[in-house]
């Protein structure tokens, strides 16, 4: 995936990722973790979303990359996705029309925005945004939001949804048993939706968020990098034909992926990006 090192300019295709954040119980710890990690520096400003009231702003290179923020007592953590929309009170009618859920919204934030979080009909929580103007997401750089898969259970009705939602096309890229998909505006591709294997019924169903390793660095020595930070490590670097990829985890248990796609390989036609990460 290749969004550029902006994402989120004005007239960006709909469906596109503008943002990612982590709702985490720690947000110091967080920072110290992703800012040794990505070399982010961190902006605090006031915000509601936060159980403090505060939200932190990730910059890389000046960059604004992503956005945390102390989670509520009982709320789910970990890392969530923003798609871009034009009209959240509009999108919000299809939502339902197609089958999702609202949660929030469409909600007007000062500086931010609309937000409209859903679950979506495969049972997945996402947020849609309509952000402001001038808003700007750095990607496809190191230490920036680089992909993002949904991991789920359903894979027709994530189909279905998105594809009806965005106008996304849907091209089956995944073998050996693998069910993962690539979404596509026109040839270019948005997003990936992998099914969850069917011995992992539990695991419920999510996105998982990628970063790009910076190739001076490598996957792998970062992967250990965020082991001596007190994360962990899901998935041993492997080799794709998208990059060099890891599945880790930050001191909290927040899983996220990091991807060099300076060193793709050749697997095979159809290899999937991702092997199934809950594969014992």
């Amino acid at each position: 995936m290749s969004l550029g090192a902006a994402a989120a300019m004005p007239g960006s295709p709909l469906g596109t990722p503008c943002w990612v954040e982590l709702c985490t119980p720690d947000v110091s710890t967080a920072q110290a973790f992703y800012g040794a990690l990505f070399g982010w520096e961190f902006h605090v400003k006031r915000d509601p979303v936060g159980s403090d009231g505060r939200y932190s702003i990730a910059l890389r290179d000046g960059v604004q990359a992503a956005g945390l923020y102390r989670a509520t007592r009982g709320q789910p953590t970990g890392w969530s996705i923003h798609l871009r929309v034009n009209n959240a009170t509009a999108t919000a009618q299809r939502v339902e029309h197609l089958g999702g859920t609202i949660r929030l919204g469409p909600v007007a934030i000062p500086e931010r925005g609309t937000v409209l979080h859903v679950i979506d009909p495969s049972g997945a929580p996402v947020v849609f945004w309509q952000p402001p103007s001038g808003w700007l997401f750095g990607a496809s750089l190191p230490g920036m939001f680089s992909g993002a898969d949904l991991n789920t259970h359903d894979g027709f009705a994530a189909d279905e949804f998105y594809c009806r939602l965005f106008g996304f096309t849907s091209e089956q890229i995944g073998d050996e048993g693998i069910d993962y998909a690539e979404w596509r505006i026109g040839h270019e591709p948005v997003l990936y939706r992998c099914v969850i294997d069917d011995g992992h019924t539990t695991v419920p169903p999510h996105w998982l968020v990628y970063f790009e390793t910076d190739p001076t660095v490598g996957t792998d020595a970062l992967a250990e990098t965020a082991l001596g930070l007190g994360g962990g490590i899901l998935t041993e670097p492997y080799d794709t034909p998208f990059g060099r990829t890891a599945l880790l985890t930050d001191p909290d248990g927040a899983p996220f992926a990091v991807i060099d796609h300076s060193c793709p390989v050749d697997l095979g036609v159809g290899r999937a990006e991702v092997d199934d990460p809950y594969d014992d």
